[in-house]
């Protein structure tokens, strides 16, 4: 019951992110009941990630407020213990981005909320690619794609889709670095085909198709998702992801 409540003044906004609760002492008297009983609440909140505790002299604990960022990394771990694939998030994403994409052409203001963004990431891909950049080539490609996701009007696709872009976006990065490596990476005609269909997905948005918006992203991450997934059976691995999506 403590938790319950403590979680809630979180969750409703009562306290943000950063605020520090009473000390112990302060919340025993407050609520009537043990130390144990208290402590037991925190721990239950701080397993959650909602606080830290702070022990020693100090005291008190620190309210951290649920973060979209740490979804990324909190899934991330959930599918790694579980063993599943890259090949399997990238089928997840070539379903659900499609939707994203037809929400964005759905959208009656995208001339504001939309298409800007995608047109600068196209204009930044553009350039990463006639100066020869592999990642920043691959950067500006995945923010297309995340754009859409998150631009697409509806706020649990945003949250839940965008966690898998985030995933994905980690992982394609670790592919360049490698192949950067091996002196792999696709030749330019590869990034320049991408560039391309980053464009048409764009029109079709724009010119509010929602059906073929939703057919061009699926066609599209068809053919980009060949290269990542030359190792199809290669599992998802968290480790990585930490520094950017953990609390």
């Amino acid at each position: 019951m403590i938790a319950d409540e403590l979680r809630a003044r979180i969750l409703s906004g009562e306290l943000r992110d950063g605020d520090e609760f009473s000390k112990q002492d302060e919340l025993i008297s407050e609520f009537g009941v043990s130390k144990p009983s208290l402590r037991e609440a925190l721990r239950i909140l701080e397993t959650e990630g909602l606080l830290t505790v702070r022990r020693g002299n100090v005291g008190g604990s620190v309210v951290h407020v649920p973060k979209r960022a740490s979804i990324t990394y909190r899934l991330a771990l959930v599918l790694q213990v579980r063993g599943v694939s890259l090949a399997d998030a990238g089928e997840a994403l070539r379903q659900l981005e499609p939707v994203a994409a037809a929400l964005c052409a759905r959208r009656d203001d995208r001339a504001t909320t939309v298409l800007p963004g995608l047109r600068q990431a196209h204009e930044d891909m553009q350039r990463a690619i006639d100066n020869d950049d592999e990642m920043a080539t691959i950067q500006s490609s995945r923010l297309f794609h995340e754009l859409v996701v998150e631009s697409c009007g509806n706020e649990t696709i945003r949250i839940v889709v965008g966690a898998i872009e985030g995933l994905w976006s980690a992982h394609e990065q670790a592919w360049v670095r490698e192949a950067t490596l091996r002196g792999a990476f696709p030749e330019k005609p590869m990034p320049e085909r991408c560039l391309a269909e980053h464009g048409e997905i764009v029109e079709l948005i724009e010119s509010g198709d929602i059906d073929g918006a939703a057919a061009a992203c699926r066609r599209h991450l068809e053919s980009v998702q060949e290269f990542p997934l030359q190792t199809p059976a290669r599992p998802i691995d968290a480790t990585s992801m930490r520094s950017r999506y953990s609390d």
